[in-house]
């Protein structure tokens, strides 16, 4: 007597890993390409200080704290560190943020880059 029914996949298992899958990347894509209330601000701080607020628009500036210097590019759509001394250059390989809450490190600098929103963001809890 066998007590164990037979265990193949057959045509509904894959029916529902395609439903499954489906669901994951509709919620996904709702926090991903969530709009954002208000405009953006680009702020920069150093030893946890804030030294610099400005919008998302084009403009180049240059920062440096603990024997370091940075050189950021900003965009009406993103920002990015183009340069930087710091022996890693994890900053630079980073590449452009452009969403609120995004941010770059810089840590033998210890510069942080972080895109911040004035209006509300579309979510405010994260579940867990």
């Amino acid at each position: 007597m066998n007590r164990f029914p037979e265990q193949k996949p057959n045509r509904y298992d894959a029916l529902v890993i395609l439903v499954v899958l489906a669901l994951a990347l509709l919620c996904a894509a709702r926090f991903w390409l969530a709009p954002t209330d208000g405009a953006a601000e680009v702020v920069v701080r150093a030893d946890g200080a804030e030294i610099d607020r400005l919008p998302l628009a084009d403009a180049e500036r240059t920062y440096q704290n603990n024997g370091y210097t940075l050189r950021i590019a900003v965009t009406a759509e993103s920002v990015r560190v183009t340069q930087a001394d710091c022996p890693t250059q994890d900053c630079v390989h980073t590449g452009r943020i452009s969403r609120q809450g995004q941010s770059i490190v810089c840590l033998p600098a210890r510069i942080v880059i972080t895109v911040e929103g004035t209006g509300a963001a579309p979510y405010d809890a994260i579940a867990g």
